[in-house]
């Protein structure tokens, strides 16, 4: 169950009509806000509205600029109030999630009085009054950094109303104690918990139980759809409340997130916590048992030996830091069936020991979770579903990250300290989709600024989307942007680039960068595929350049942002990260250079099952998957650049492919109607 934040109100008074709201003259019009009639803008909200009313889906491209938050906003209150019909509203982002709650919800309700709207996060973000209360009476806490920051939190709880993390400013994003106190559910004990109800959750359940509109994130969406289909219908399974209608807003990132769901994870780290949580009830209770805490020993040992015999594919510099495809799951069980065998029975001898703890509340609790990791990696192990993609991955822990920083700039060596996640993930996840989402929703509204692909006869098309994501006999509708994109933004695209796998694409980008960066004085993001590509260009344009240049992983994304956005001629280098979800405005960002044209590694163990099952359908996986998945990514790339009215600048590509190959007219024609040119000089007319 997440935690919901809540705006109070008594709302039953009639809401204006989409008319009397958006047209010249209307509310909008004689709002604060600084109002420009976009006919866009109250076309989507008019079919939003009877979408609704005829329950049906609807997929609506919607341009940056087009007014869509506010689109969907009205309709979805206008249903709410007027047919009592809860809606949710889901963002592809916290950041979006918290910026409809907090500036755009309250500037509705100034326009048309009480509202009744919630957001709601996962769980992990909100304090757990119990297992606070448990580490006050029996503190058992790691080093003078973890004393302080628990003095923080008992002190902020005294005062706070939500329990979310995100009010305590001093805590560190990646606190261990938190996540030894927030109120993840396999550690919840329900209504048996003697702090039910002072507790935040169950507070801010009610509240989303009382609210027309509840905000949420695709994470937080999905992660409640998969609780949904696991309980095959169980009355009270599932953690959002029931809903006429759901509205996605970037829903271009549905079919990644909803893959994520839909999957089986499995890490060395789950283990060791059910260990630990295990010890530390034995603690809080006063209980000592030398068979509990032998098992709990065990697990720890025979989980290390597990995951210490998977497969591994090990870099060049010899780091298994990656992922890869479990292929060979038979042969691995054939050979080393021992480890998967002693980690099991590890889980079962646990499971029965805390079974004879009848007395112990959260002993129940802790029986579950070791049942939930032993069905997990049977079904990694064993499962042969023939839709499903089985893989590896090793990842850094957050500590090497950092020590991997400091290494580039010293000869130290770094040790290789990582987590080990066994992964299954749905290779398609259309019918899932179809069966749980579409169908089970009257109406579902998917919107972005990047959801179509142009198609055959050039024009842009919903095929792709609707295809991947099984959404049946949907509603289309493709509206412009209220940006002048041909007056604001100049493409540029260099004549005489190389290929970018050709020995000199690095040397000629290196120049090209620099050229098109003294033109417009820094002010940029050059976004990039890999992160390899990015430090190399980084490296070589630091002596080259005047202007200050920061990098992606140099310090946390939010402060990167912040940084750029205070420091006159910045330049950013990311990868992935930068490449959505980042709205900067005004000339400080006036340039967005994009190494090459942004295809998924085919490698990949997702993307080559993927390759594979359409291939073997008889599709052509380039085509079908490759590039329009690239096609969006690069339009979100681009997006970066034009964020309102008054933004003007310029947009580099260096891939040569978009002008030489057959392909490449996909990705122009999919592009908004930006002015083009190839001539350095057209730059340099731009800005003068």
């Amino acid at each position: 169950m997440p935690a919901a934040t809540h705006l109070e109100v008594d709302a039953e008074q009639r809401l204006p009509t989409l008319y009397e709201f958006f047209h010249p003259g209307g509310i909008l019009a004689q709002s604060s806000l600084a109002f420009e009639h976009r006919p866009g803008q109250y076309a989507m909200a008019r079919e939003i509205e009877q979408c609704f009313a005829d329950r049906r889906h609807l997929i609506a491209e919607a341009g940056t600029g087009t007014g869509k938050t506010l689109a969907y906003l009205l309709p979805a209150l206008r249903r709410a109030r007027e047919h009592k019909q809860r809606i949710i509203i889901s963002t592809g982002t916290k950041n979006l999630q918290e910026q409809l709650f907090f500036k755009d919800v309250p500037f509705l309700k100034s326009l048309l009085g009480p509202l009744r709207v919630c957001y709601m996060k996962g769980r992990a973000n909100y304090l757990c009054k119990q297992k606070l209360y448990a580490l006050r009476d029996n503190p058992i806490l790691s080093g003078l950094e973890e004393i302080d920051q628990f003095h923080h939190i008992l002190t902020w709880e005294s005062s706070t109303e939500t329990g979310d993390r995100a009010e305590i400013n001093a805590l560190p994003e990646h606190s261990a104690l938190w996540h030894k106190l927030d109120a993840r559910s396999e550690v919840c004990l329900g209504q048996t918990c003697p702090n039910w109800e002072p507790c935040y959750i169950t507070a801010m359940r009610r509240k989303a139980l009382e609210s027309d509109i509840v905000i949420v994130n695709h994470h937080l969406f999905f992660a409640d759809l998969s609780i949904k289909q696991q309980a095959a219908g169980a009355p009270d399974a599932g953690i959002l409340p029931e809903a006429a209608a759901v509205i996605f807003d970037e829903a271009h990132e549905l079919e990644d997130v909803a893959s994520q769901y839909f999957g089986i994870a499995l890490s060395n780290h789950r283990f060791d916590e059910l260990a630990r949580d295990t010890e530390s009830m034995l603690r809080a209770k006063g209980v000592s048992t030398a068979a509990i805490e032998s098992a709990t020993l065990n697990i720890r040992e025979r989980s290390r030996m597990f995951f210490s015999s998977l497969p591994s594919n090990p870099s060049p510099s010899g780091s298994p830091i990656g992922r890869m495809e479990f292929s060979d799951r038979t042969d691995f069980l054939e050979d080393r069936g021992d480890a998967y065998i002693a980690a099991s029975n590890a889980l079962v001898h646990l499971e029965s020991e805390l079974d004879r703890l009848r007395d112990v509340e959260e002993a129940s609790g802790l029986r579950k979770r070791a049942a939930d990791i032993r069905a997990h990696m049977k079904f990694l192990l064993e499962s042969d579903d023939p839709n499903n993609v089985f893989w590896i991955e090793r990842r850094a822990t957050m500590n090497l990250r950092s020590a991997a920083r400091n290494a580039r700039e010293t000869t130290t060596p770094v040790a290789h300290a990582y987590t080990t996640h066994l992964q299954a993930t749905p290779i398609d996840v259309s019918t899932l989709l179809a069966d749980t989402l579409f169908m089970h929703y009257p109406s579902v509204i998917l919107t972005s600024a990047t959801l179509t692909v142009a198609e055959a006869d050039g024009q842009p098309g919903f095929t792709h989307l609707k295809k991947r994501l099984g959404i049946p006999f949907p509603k289309e509708l493709i509206l412009a942007s209220h940006f002048d994109y041909a007056k604001q933004a100049l493409l540029y695209l260099p004549p005489t680039m190389p290929e970018p796998r050709h020995p000199d694409f690095v040397p000629q980008a290196t120049e090209k960068i620099r050229r098109v960066l003294e033109i417009t004085r820094g002010r940029a993001f050059c976004l990039f595929t890999s992160y390899a590509q990015m430090r190399e260009l980084h490296d070589r344009l630091l002596s080259e350049l005047p202007f200050p240049l920061l990098m992606q992983g140099s310090a946390p994304r939010h402060i990167l942002l912040q940084q750029f956005r205070e420091t006159p001629n910045a330049v950013l280098f990311g990868t992935s990260s930068f490449w959505q979800g980042v709205d900067v405005q005004g000339e400080q960002l006036s340039c967005v250079i994009v190494d090459k044209l942004p295809f998924a590694v085919p490698s990949d163990p997702i993307m080559k099952a993927r390759i594979d099952a359409i291939t073997s359908a008889g599709g052509n996986a380039f085509q079908d998957l490759q590039v329009p998945q690239a096609v969006i990514a690069l339009k979100q790339g681009f997006g970066r650049l034009i964020r309102s009215l008054s933004d003007r600048g310029v947009l580099m590509l260096l891939d040569p492919r978009i002008r030489t190959t057959r392909y490449g007219a996909t990705f122009l024609n999919s592009l908004p109607p930006y002015r083009r040119t190839d001539d350095i000089t057209d730059v340099e007319k731009f800005f003068a």
